[in-house]
Formats: structure tokens, sequence, C-alpha cells
């Protein structure tokens, strides 16, 4: 299987939404696999993650993204943390990821 592309796009287990800038990053950022609930590369491919605390790895879960599914998280992100802003409404995948609010910038 081949590397997620970055940024990662995790959400954790209260749905909180965390853009970071690669695997590498996400994996040293992220400390308890316990709290992870699911995740997505620039692509929107699904990611899983593994490990214990304070050595956790990310995988793609498979080669076929789920553009509705991030575009759907992100949305329920933007609902419940961020009322008073709207998600990106770019059209196109690379320019709604590129829009999102990365962590550690």
């Amino acid at each position: 299987m081949t590397t997620p592309i970055g940024p990662v796009i995790l959400f954790d287990d209260e749905f909180h939404m965390y853009v970071l800038t690669d695997q590498a990053f996400a994996e040293a950022w992220w400390e308890i696999p316990d709290e992870y609930t699911c995740g997505f590369d620039a692509l929107a491919r699904p990611l899983r993650m593994t490990g214990e605390p304070h050595q956790v790895h990310l995988e793609l879960t498979g080669e076929e993204p789920n553009e509705a599914e991030l575009r759907r998280m992100v949305a329920s992100h933007y609902q419940r943390f961020l009322r008073r802003q709207v998600p990106p409404e770019a059209t196109d995948l690379s320019e709604f990821v590129a829009a999102l609010p990365r962590e550690g910038m």
C-alpha cells in the first residue's frame, strides 16, 4: 500500500478536526490512538491509526477515495465547533483541502 499524501485530516473521539502537514508530523503529534475516530489523506482516502500511546502509525485503508465522507465530516466539525465560519466551498478536492485550517502553522 502507498503512503498517505499530506496534509492528513484527522478527527478525534469528539469529532474535532486536525489538519496536519503529513504522515510523519501526524504520527509525532498525535499521542493516543484511542482518541482517534477517523481520518483521510489529501486525496480523501480513508486512514486508520494503530500503535501505542506516543507511538502511533497512520496507514491507508485502501486506495479508493471517499470525498463525500470527508466533506461531510468537515461540515460537521464546522457546525459543532466553528459555528460562525463556513467550511471551504471549493468544488475541487485539492482546493478544498488546501483551504482547511492547519495545525502547527
